[in-house]
């Protein structure tokens, strides 16, 4: 390192599968990747990558859910989070998810199961969170992240920010690709009461811009969820929008898992 202040950088081998592998850290984010061992995706080995406060002693866990077109260097590269680790006390970590709107496909790749039954397991070990986590997700992510806290409910997961969320009130309005076929759009349904009467018991938080085509959509889950705290503001469907509002998320999400630590 330039300075001798600045921490180390140190290999080590990460478990669950993960490469060996501890990436630099500086004086106030300490950098962790590799990659999953997975059973949930055929054939592929998904990276991860994890920023944590330097020195924090089981820092609570943010998960982040790209986008479609996104890979697990999108929340750090594009949305830039690492910036308010150090400030928020949060650990962030996010993974690879393809285009796969983060839920069982019929080719057998399941990236839903993969973040919740390898991807947090190996996270907990690699922060000594025991806690819920919460979950941030745009766009695809944003579904994703309703989608997955609907289904491990309030006692896993503490919060939701689902920004952009890419909802769809009936199947033929769904993009290509996002689902299967009309079976799979409504097994994976966040509309459904069933998996609103679990979200309705999380603190979830929607952010989209007024002029993002999925804004209508949106606007609809907040009536079906009125638990949700819903903000409509300026700004499109970019990057631009999820990087200006990532403090204030961010902020968010860790006022609200050190209330539930504390209650």
């Amino acid at each position: 390192m330039a300075s001798a202040t600045r921490r180390s950088v140190i290999a080590a081998a990460l478990g669950a599968g993960a490469t060996a592998l501890l990436a630099a850290c500086g004086d106030e984010v300490t950098w962790r990747s590799g990659r999953l061992t997975t059973s949930h995706w055929p054939g592929h080995a998904p990276r991860w990558r994890l920023a944590l406060p330097a020195g924090s002693d089981r820092p609570p866990l943010v998960v982040v859910l790209h986008g479609r077109g996104g890979n697990a260097d999108a929340a750090f590269d594009g949305l830039r989070l690492q910036d308010h680790v150090a400030r928020t006390g949060l650990a962030v970590a996010s993974v690879d998810g393809s285009d796969l709107y983060w839920h069982r496909r019929r080719s057998g790749a399941d990236p839903g199961s993969m973040v919740t039954d390898e991807l947090l397991p190996l996270l907990r070990d690699q922060t000594a969170y025991a806690g819920p986590v919460a979950f941030l997700g745009w766009s695809m992510g944003g579904y994703g992240s309703l989608l997955l806290a609907s289904a491990l409910g309030p006692r896993a997961v503490g919060a939701v920010v689902a920004e952009s969320a890419a909802l769809w009130t009936e199947p033929g309005a769904s993009a290509a690709g996002a689902f299967d076929d009309r079976e799979d759009f409504e097994a994976h349904d966040v509309f459904e009461p069933s998996r609103t009467r679990v979200l309705a018991r999380i603190p979830v938080r929607l952010d989209c811009g007024a002029t993002d085509p999925f804004v209508a959509a949106n606007r609809a889950f907040a009536t079906r969820l009125p638990s949700a705290r819903l903000t409509v503001d300026d700004g499109g469907h970019n990057t631009a929008y999820w990087r200006a509002h990532a403090s204030a998320q961010l902020d968010w999400v860790a006022a609200t898992l050190r209330d539930k630590r504390g209650a």
